[in-house]
């Protein structure tokens, strides 16, 4: 990388601009402080040889800081505390270099990287929670005075070296990250931030008298102060980041600047959306700034492929025109972190993930861990066992690409076939955008208000097991995977944006002023709690010749527990019941439900659900519920010519059934897969100059496709893919351009 000043780095178009240009950049995430000094130079040349052309690497203030208080950023007592030398290294060897500084970093540091002396002379930080108890995390007041004052004085110290070194000044820093998965400590402890300051916001934000630490369990207010207590605290974290954001361009930072947005648990991405809820308010709309996904899915298979897919479509939904998709963690290696061998990932599997997220359009993947090391110690002994900068131990990175002692595992096969696939195709990548169907997936972000459930709160532990039951992907998530798997490409759509009903939430989202009719389709996943706001919308969506999916439960109820049938009164439904699966010897139910109407030519034959949303309604039925005869779904066209399908039951991935549902509201595919079995997920994409399919096999046996796009073979002979196996077809483009 040549030091002749560049220009600045910038976001533009959903693109990552580098000097002037749209470049895909794949990065792998190397501790310069785990690594020998001398070693350093290896493991650089690793990541090249591996196809990368990025490194990324937290900057931990428990590092630099020495125990009296002042800072090392040159080497001067330990040779890796040398950030400068780090970061010229990278540029030595053609690396761009993305600066993660924190204040918090993770990256199982003690401490979470703040430094032992803050947490002595500060006790007030900790966070307090449910009924004043400490929380059980490492988790901080992000807003009181003190912590900010320390995390202005480490921004003070650390970034004006990171600044010299952009691409602006001849340096390879291309990105920063502003602090670390904000948030996540407080959703896994089910602990909000209740400190003294807390709570004397909390009071003048809702002018609520009710003292928040109670959870106002067991009274009529539970649920209100619930909903309450989560969108003060997602304001709360939005502050914060965007105090970092002001220091970062005070310092002279001028190259974008990024939000790890956390969430996937146990190698499932079904909560991933809560670091979406917690953190869009903070960057969306806003210039030079964007979120990316963390994502630890491990191997991808149809369990979790659709996780992924509808991840990236709700994180990409909060972006504004300019804010591209970006990946800041993701996950490549052998998974074996404890090396307990619990589990072995492929290298397969960061093959087909980089796939599936570069179709979407994630112009930035930073593969977490590339490397590992070795935690140095600490300077001064705490007592704890190891007295190292890190729990892992003195080894750390056990199931990366690069092992600890810089040796290569069989997951660096993963991510130099993923930078292979992804270079041969860059700057179709860097700049492509998905071709998408006439369909959007609904995302609501407040069904992910799910964080904070006081323990004696029973009301909203029924209300969160009902989100969690529905939200997102449907019930069983069967709704997903029968888009995903069933050839659909789609995006999402932000619903409360839409709505504009949360001014605080909306606050940097286009308006979408569109009638229902020049819309998509709306495809939503929902219980029987949906906001009055965005029940609202899809009533003007319907009113306005709009079209809309809805799997679940019929709405009934706002977020606060108050009545709201303000979308079942414009369907003209009501509900008839729920039927539930139920295996108790002496309540025994198995709920089945047989295709009606215009859907009845799947078959005569029942098909098992584990529930059912029984319907009362003008309206036309497709399914009704055996143990009853009513109808389990309906078609239903209002009156100001919109039509909508209500579909109440989980109903299995039959791919047939799945497309005459959403062809009797008016949708078709534009790409046919031809697959002769299930297991592939293709997408369709295109940029200014060229256009592919991107197709993924995630099954453990072959697939052949005979792929058709906009009624032309995109392939002259079927295509075998390889089990755990990808193709990537290019489409004659100017014949597509041609047709409109």
């Amino acid at each position: 990388m040549s030091a002749v000043p560049g220009l600045p780095t910038r976001l533009a178009g959903s693109r990552i601009l580098i000097d002037g240009e749209p470049r895909m950049v794949l990065a792998g995430e190397l501790h310069y402080f785990r690594v020998p000094r001398d070693e350093w130079v290896d493991r650089l040349v690793a990541a090249r040889e591996a196809g990368l052309n990025a490194v990324a690497s937290y900057i931990p203030c428990i590092w630099h800081e020495l125990p009296g208080g002042t800072v090392d950023l040159t080497g001067e007592t330990r040779p890796e505390r040398d950030l400068g030398a780090f970061i010229d290294l990278c540029a030595e060897h053609g690396l761009w270099f993305i600066a993660r500084p924190g204040p918090f970093q993770m990256a199982e540091l003690k401490n979470e990287g703040i430094p032992y002396r803050v947490l002595r002379e500060h006790p007030e930080l900790r966070q307090l929670g449910w009924d004043g108890e400490p929380g059980s995390t490492h988790s901080l007041d992000y807003l009181a005075p003190a912590f900010l004052a320390e995390s202005s004085a480490w921004f003070d110290a650390v970034l004006p070296g990171i600044a010299s070194r952009q691409r602006e000044h001849g340096g390879p820093v291309i990105a920063v990250q502003l602090d670390n998965e904000v948030g996540m400590l407080d959703w896994v402890s089910n602990t909000p931030t209740l400190t003294d300051d807390a709570l004397r916001a909390f009071a003048e934000w809702s002018g609520e008298r009710t003292d928040p630490r109670t959870g106002a369990a067991g009274t009529d207010a539970e649920l209100a102060l619930h909903q309450q207590l989560g969108r003060f605290v997602r304001g709360r974290y939005a502050v914060y980041l965007q105090r970092l954001e002001g220091w970062a361009r005070e310092a002279g930072i001028t190259a974008p600047l990024l939000v790890n947005i956390h969430g996937t648990d146990a190698g499932r991405g079904l909560t991933f959306p809560i670091g979406i809820s917690q953190l869009a308010q903070a960057y969306r709309g806003r210039p030079g700034v964007a979120g990316g996904t963390d994502m630890y899915l491990g191997e991808l298979t149809v369990t979790d492929a659709a996780d992924l897919y509808v991840a990236n479509a709700f994180t990409a939904a909060v972006n504004d025109a300019d804010q591209p998709l970006t990946a800041l963690e993701f996950d490549a290696g052998s998974g074996d972190y404890s090396e307990d061998l619990a589990q072995l990932v492929s290298p397969e599997a960061t093959v087909l993930k980089t796939l599936l997220d570069v179709a979407q359009g994630t112009r930035l993947i930073n593969y977490y861990l590339f490397a590992g090391g070795i935690n140095p110690l600490l300077d001064e002994p705490v007592g704890d066992g190891n007295d190292r900068i890190s729990f892992t131990g003195e080894r750390h990175g056990f199931a990366a690409p690069i092992g600890p002692e810089g040796d290569p595992s069989a997951g660096l096969d993963g991510v130099v076939e993923a930078a292979r696939a992804v270079s041969e195709h860059a700057a179709l990548f860097a700049t492509a955008t998905q071709l998408t169907d006439d369909l959007v997936l609904g995302f609501v972000a407040d069904h992910y208000l799910t964080e904070y459930r006081h323990p004696a709160a029973g009301r909203r532990a029924e209300q969160v097991r009902d989100r969690e039951r529905h939200r997102g992907l449907g019930v069983r998530q069967t709704l997903a995977r029968a888009l995903v798997f069933g050839g659909w490409s789609f995006r999402a759509l932000d619903l409360q944006a839409a709505a504009g009903s949360d001014e605080a939430w909306s606050a940097g989202a286009p308006a979408d002023t569109r009638d229902g009719r020049d819309r998509e389709l709306i495809v939503l996943a929902t219980g029987r709690e949906l906001g009055r706001g965005v029940q609202e919308f899809l009533a003007r969506h319907l009113a306005t010749g709009g079209r809309l999916l809805l799997a679940g439960d019929l709405p009934a109820e706002d977020a606060d527990g108050s009545a709201c049938t303000v979308l079942a009164d414009a369907l003209g439904l009501s509900s008839a019941g729920v039927v539930v699966e139920s295996m108790h010897a002496d309540r025994e139910y198995f709920p089945s439900v047989r295709a009606a109407g215009p859907l009845a030519g799947h078959g005569a034959r029942e098909v098992r659900v584990t529930r059912a949303q029984l319907l009362a309604g003008a309206g036309e039925p497709l399914l009704r519920e055996t143990g009853s005869g009513l109808p389990a779904a309906m078609r239903v066209e209002t009156s100001g010519g919109g039509v909508a399908v209500v579909l109440g039951a989980d109903y299995p991935v039959h791919a047939g059934f799945w497309r005459s549902l959403l062809e009797s509201v008016g949708v078709k595919p534009r790409l046919e897969l031809g697959a002769d079995r299930v297991g592939a997920i293709a997408v369709p994409i295109a940029s200014e100059e060229a256009a592919a399919v991107v197709a993924i096999n995630v099954a453990p046996y072959p697939v052949t496709l005979r792929p058709v796009f906009d009624g032309i073979a995109v392939a002259a002979e079927p295509v075998v893919l390889p089990a755990r196996g990808h193709r990537i077809f290019g489409i004659a483009w100017s014949a597509r351009k041609r047709q409109g």
